[in-house]
């Protein structure tokens, strides 16, 4: 009779441990199922046009609902305190641990967003095309051209005599 009970008894406690584990391994797979937020689809008809955020080499895309930028080559997307990169404006879209993505991403002000009166968009093209160029030369540090306040976003190749004159209120 001692014996079946200490059977009883030795059973009951790995029973107990076995289930107080088994709530916590549940409970932590909660806590991660929880954390993947997944990144909504970003479809866009055409490639974006652009804007400068004042004091950097950072571009915005003002009509596109989602938060999309462009920096160094790639656009980013921050989205639900996690941030993604891609190649190509429309994806495909890889996680990019928060060290990773450059500090002035992370410190763009709140209203970054918001056109500045004067800003130019800037056609997809030209900024695929000049944007290296433009920060290496600091083109968006020199003053503005008289009554362009946001600077003017030319095609670098067709700078020489008399072109650059008359240009219309695009830079093209």
């Amino acid at each position: 009779m001692k014996k079946l009970r200490a059977v009883l008894i030795f059973f009951g406690a790995v029973l107990l441990v076995f289930s107080i584990n088994s709530e916590n391994a549940l409970s932590e797979v909660d806590v991660h199922i929880g954390i993947g937020v997944q990144l909504p689809a970003l479809v866009l008809s055409a490639p974006p046009a652009v804007v400068v955020v004042p004091g950097t080499y950072v571009y915005y895309a003002p009509d596109v609902e989602a938060e999309l930028v462009f920096y160094h080559g790639y656009w980013y997307r921050p989205y639900g305190g996690v941030w993604y990169r891609a190649t190509y404006y429309n994806g495909p879209w890889v996680h990019v641990a928060i060290g990773s993505v450059p500090g002035v991403l992370r410190s763009l002000p709140p209203d970054y967003r918001r056109v500045p009166p004067g800003h130019q968009r800037i056609p997809y093209g030209q900024l695929k095309q000049n944007w290296k160029t433009w920060e290496n030369q600091k083109h968006w540090d020199k003053p503005a051209v008289k009554g362009q306040q946001g600077g003017k976003p030319e095609k670098m190749e067709q700078k020489g005599p008399g072109k650059g004159k008359g240009k219309g209120k695009h830079g093209d």
